[in-house]
């Protein structure tokens, strides 16, 4: 029988660095049998995953083009500050020589042209090349927020939009739907299939059939209102609208995917035991106590699961933009994603893709780790 020892000294360099020198031979065995098989998942994480992200992150700092036939320089965070730029400025109304308000024909208040301001303006060199992106009245003042990338600043606040609708949309329907289907009863099997299958159709395909059901002239969601209202229905264009476009892509979303958090859901309700329903029946809880103080304490982990995953299918929203909207009407379903990849490829800018996918997994990162935080497990 080999000693461990013997075992140690013949074994190759990574192996023995893997091992502790006290560790048993049946242990090393194990442990060498563990990273064999994981090998080839690592392989392909380091590849396609690890090597790109840290590519994406250095090629941020330069002005690095898909074609261009000059070598790429160092930037710094030239790209991020254009990216990530914002500004508030006052306008105050104007003024005429007597110093009473100016008024237009509207009988509103006068403003002076905001590019006075923003286009070589030696007073105010910190709002060179910023564009509106909103205002308000506060007062007889006029607050204009400024950006250097309104379309992105847009996108981002789009995308955080549609991760915060759909987590608790699609995780509550999603958990609805496995409470109702986690019973013994006849063909339930039958039912969570029907629930699953959209999840094993492609997106592009759900989203081309969505788009048809959103149709403004002849959609099937426009024709069976009119049939329910009798014809005093006006048909809406779901995808064109600025204010219907976002909760449209929304509704279709959280069907698309409802079935796949179904399936955990399920699983965590699994490992709950029975014996926890029958002593809360035996103490008198009724339906809500025992979802209160046995099934939502025993799916914390599974929540946890669940919301992180779902943020970070939302963060990364871009078939359903690039099928059904294209980013219309008026930004108004913009993503970050969809803007990573129409810089990158569509605009050849490399450089100002990368650094938008680097904010990306920055946000991502934090919010996953802030859900963590917030759903964790308290004494």
């Amino acid at each position: 029988m080999i000693s461990a020892a013997t075992a140690r000294r013949n074994a190759p360099l990574w192996v023995r660095l893997l091992l502790p020198k006290d560790a048993p031979l049946y242990q090393r065995n194990d442990a060498v049998m563990g990273w064999l098989m994981a090998f080839p998942a690592l392989l392909v994480l380091t590849v396609f995953l690890v090597i790109p992200f840290l590519m994406a992150f250095v090629i941020s700092f330069t002005n690095q083009r898909l074609i261009s036939p000059n070598p790429a320089e160092w930037v710094g965070l030239r790209n991020f500050e254009r990216l990530l730029t914002i500004r508030p400025f006052t306008l105050e109304p104007e003024r005429d020589e007597s110093g009473a308000f100016v008024y237009d024909d509207d009988g509103s208040l006068s403003y002076p042209r905001l590019r006075n301001f923003t286009r070589n303006n030696p007073d105010y060199p910190d709002l060179d090349g910023l564009r509106e992106f909103t205002s308000w009245q506060a007062g007889e003042n006029r607050t204009v927020i400024l950006a250097a990338d309104v379309v992105f600043l847009r996108a981002l606040i789009n995308t955080l939009i549609f991760a915060a609708v759909i987590a608790p949309l699609q995780g509550g329907l999603a958990l609805l739907l496995a409470l109702l289907l986690n019973q013994a009863l006849p063909f339930i099997n039958v039912f969570r299939s029907i629930y699953f299958a959209p999840v094993v159709v492609s997106m592009v395909v759900v989203a081309l059939l969505w788009r048809f059901i959103y149709d403004g002239n002849n959609g099937l969601l426009n024709t069976i209102l009119g049939m329910i209202t009798f014809g005093s229905f006006q048909p809406v264009d779901w995808l064109g609208n600025p204010y219907t476009a976002m909760p449209a892509m929304i509704a279709m979303s959280a069907w698309q995917a409802v079935g796949f958090h179904m399936v955990i859901w399920l699983a965590g309700l699994q490992t709950i035991p029975v014996s926890l329903y029958e002593a809360a029946g035996l103490d008198g809880a009724g339906a809500w106590q025992k979802f209160r103080y046995v099934t939502w304490p025993g799916l914390r982990n599974t929540a946890v699961l669940v919301l992180i995953v779902i943020t970070i299918q939302a963060m990364g929203l871009f078939i359903q933009v690039d099928v059904m909207t294209r980013g219309g009407p008026l930004d108004t379903t913009q993503s970050v994603v969809y803007q990573a990849v129409q810089r990158g490829y569509g605009k050849q800018d490399m450089a100002e893709g990368a650094a938008i996918s680097v904010i990306l997994f920055v946000i991502v990162f934090t919010i996953a780790m802030v859900q963590r935080y917030l759903t964790r497990e308290r004494n």
